[in-house]
């Protein structure tokens, strides 16, 4: 059976974690989603492991957000436990005490921009694109909203939650987001590199500057989640998001 997370360890001590959904642009499953959150933990604990890089599988996209099949048969009285699932792979990389680096290898949307914006630093090629669309699927941006409140200034929040627009990688450059941007074949050996210049750093330092991100990332968190499970039980008893993805599924196929 295909490993929706697949673990590759160097003898760098750098363990590379890619979404292995090709398929289906590498959107996080429930499935997705708990398999990252369990590999980050084992890097955690793992004395071995020095850094940390996720990637996504191909070359279109580092993962295009919920998968909407999934998304689309969700029912109110689940939803709950569901966006706790999908929040836990974020709130894993917060957890781990060693760098984390993102090779962005396509498309980030969504709860893919999401996973890379809570990693550490981040690494592009000129042909990726990022972006919070999630409204035009009918979905609250709450969440995803909230850790751009990390990085962005209110009022490019509040123009990319309420558009859903893409930003090119010029735009995320400009922005702050990226910490390279290089050749795409180039993006894993440098978001590497990266990685393990993280990794040189004094450890308990490192930790300990870490441990201080992670503080001021989690001090709104449950209030986000809360309303991000408020926001989203209200649209699907509404029956918004079920409309809308139908719709692009069946265009689809």
């Amino acid at each position: 059976m295909t490993q929706v997370v697949r673990v590759d360890r160097d003898g760098d001590g750098v363990a590379v974690l890619t979404l292995n959904r090709p398929q289906a642009l590498n959107a996080v499953s429930i499935e997705l989603a708990e398999a990252l959150a369990a590999a980050l933990d084992d890097c955690g604990a793992d004395p071995g492991t020095r850094a940390v890089v996720l990637t996504g599988a191909g070359d279109r996209a580092f993962s295009a957000g919920v998968d909407l099949r999934e998304a689309s048969t969700m029912e109110v009285p689940r939803i709950e436990e569901w966006f706790g699932t999908v929040c836990r792979a974020y709130t894993s990389i917060l957890a781990v005490d060693k760098p984390v680096v993102a090779a962005l290898n396509g498309l980030a949307a969504g709860a893919g921009f999401q996973i890379a914006l809570v990693s550490d630093l981040r690494v592009g090629h000129p042909g990726i694109r990022m972006g919070q669309p999630e409204i035009n699927a009918g979905l609250p941006s709450v969440m995803g909203s909230y850790w751009m409140t990390l990085h962005l200034g209110w009022a490019k929040n509040q123009e990319l939650s309420y558009t859903g627009r893409f930003m090119d990688c010029a735009e995320c450059e400009r922005l702050g987001l990226l910490a390279a941007v290089v050749e795409a074949d180039e993006v894993p050996g440098r978001a590497k590199e990266l990685a393990l210049e993280l990794a040189a750093k004094a450890p308990a330092a490192f930790r300990r500057t870490k441990a201080r991100f992670r503080e001021l990332a989690m001090r709104g968190f449950e209030e986000a989640f809360r309303a991000g499970t408020l926001g989203q039980q209200a649209a699907y008893a509404q029956g918004e998001p079920q409309a809308i993805m139908a719709r692009f599924l069946h265009r689809r196929t």
